[in-house]
């Protein structure tokens, strides 16, 4: 039963997500037009268009990433076939459990840095402090950690936040001014942050992405391409979670006293349910680049498909009959992960999955067991459409006593 909901909190409906669009579903969970799209709503149809190999990627900036000029090599989220298959493998090596373990101490001192600024300050916006932490753990595996001046994170925010909307039917109607604000965007953050991170790496190499794409030989363009990929889809993402698991745990007291006290494996089975319940990224795309079947059903070349990730990690025939509501130990039918599709699946399943449940348990296990940290203001709850996500800001919490003025 969902519990009731504080005064002026943004939580509403006859579920335990936040974040649901009614607005996005269509009437049948069957492969259902909309538009210029065939959209999926049931589980398993969406599982079999994200796992099929002959489908392309379509959306999630693939437009703006690909009109980088000068680039060669497309990032690899729009890779397809041996080319997508051998990136994968080669940069796999920075995402593996033993890999994310070995990012644990640098992890655990950002979140205690953190945590520490918030119990300077007394008060801080917890969106603000996911920001920081997962531009930084991604900067550090990416290799952007030589920028000319700080504020990386806010460069990143100026072109994620360019007003665009990446669903491959939308009409993009980009004024001239709001075109050179996204490219001036785009400029900074080459000029101050990617760039100095190429030349400090050609000079010497490191273990991160950006050195083995020297390696490859990519140019300056292409990694710059690859920055804002990773960016958006690592980084972006991340700082969403964190907020939303926070706020989520910070209405339930039950649920937070379960998770600080908890085992690892028992904190991220509730992280991975609050995943489950609100994707960041609640709309995948795919497109048909040859006939196709899905699930018996024979789709013509051309066809575009729009994933509901929200509505199938809600699918009842999967996720049982109380797939509304938050319950971290459900019992799912085998090979259905407990986040359901929420890092997607198939050629492109999120290559940082694990990496983003372990610094978001990191960060919000440090934060939530502090007995005095308390509830400020409710969050407003927005929408992205270029990573078609929630955005949640004003989240605000208190810690301890102010020495500052926050």
């Amino acid at each position: 039963m969902t519990e009731p909901r504080a005064p002026g909190c943004p939580m509403s409906g006859a579920t335990d997500s936040l974040t649901l669009r009614p607005e996005r579903l269509t009437d049948s969970w069957s492969l259902t037009p909309r538009g210029a799209l065939m959209q999926a709503q049931r589980y398993e149809d969406g599982r079999a268009l994200l796992k099929d190999p002959a489908l392309a990627q379509a959306g999630f900036l693939a437009k703006v990433a690909g009109n980088v000029q000068g680039a060669a090599h497309p990032p690899v989220l729009y890779m397809q076939g041996e080319e997508h298959v051998e990136m994968r493998r080669a940069t796999a090596r920075y995402f593996t459990p033993a890999a994310v373990n070995g990012y644990g101490p640098m992890i655990a001192r950002l979140a205690d840095d953190l945590i520490a600024e918030l119990l300077r300050k007394g008060e801080m916006n917890v969106d603000d402090l996911s920001l920081r932490l997962a531009v930084q753990v991604a900067s550090n595996v990416v290799g952007l950690t030589s920028s000319r001046l700080p504020g990386l994170e806010r460069r990143i925010e100026a072109f994620v936040s360019g007003g665009l909307d990446s669903a491959p039917d939308a009409h993009n109607r980009l004024s001239p001014l709001r075109d050179t604000l996204m490219g001036g965007a785009v400029s900074l953050f080459f000029m101050l942050d990617v760039k100095p991170a190429i030349e400090a790496r050609r000079r010497e190499r490191q273990d991160d992405l950006i050195s083995y794409l020297l390696d490859r030989d990519y140019s300056d363009q292409d990694i710059l391409t690859e920055c804002i990929t990773y960016a958006t889809a690592g980084m972006i993402t991340t700082r969403e979670f964190i907020t939303l698991a926070a706020y989520q745990m910070l209405q339930r007291p039950d649920l937070r006293a379960e998770y600080v006290h908890s085992t690892e494996p028992a904190r991220h089975a509730i992280l991975h349910e609050l995943l489950r319940l609100d994707p960041v990224v609640a709309m995948l795309y795919r497109r048909a680049e040859q006939d196709t079947v899905v699930n018996g059903q024979p789709l013509a070349a051309g066809t575009t498909f729009a994933i509901n990730v929200q509505a199938a990690n809600a699918d009842p025939d999967v996720m049982g009959a109380d797939a509304g509501s938050l319950c971290p130990h459900r019992t799912l039918p085998r090979g259905v992960p407990p986040q359901g599709l929420a890092f997607g699946d198939g050629p492109h399943r999120c290559p940082g999955a694990f990496l983003a449940i372990k610094e978001s348990d990191m960060f919000l296990r440090r934060l939530l067991l502090w007995n005095d940290l308390t509830l400020v203001r409710h969050p407003s709850v927005g929408y992205n459409e270029i990573v078609k996500g929630y955005e949640l800001r004003g989240l605000r919490v208190r810690l301890g006593t102010p020495t500052a003025q926050a």
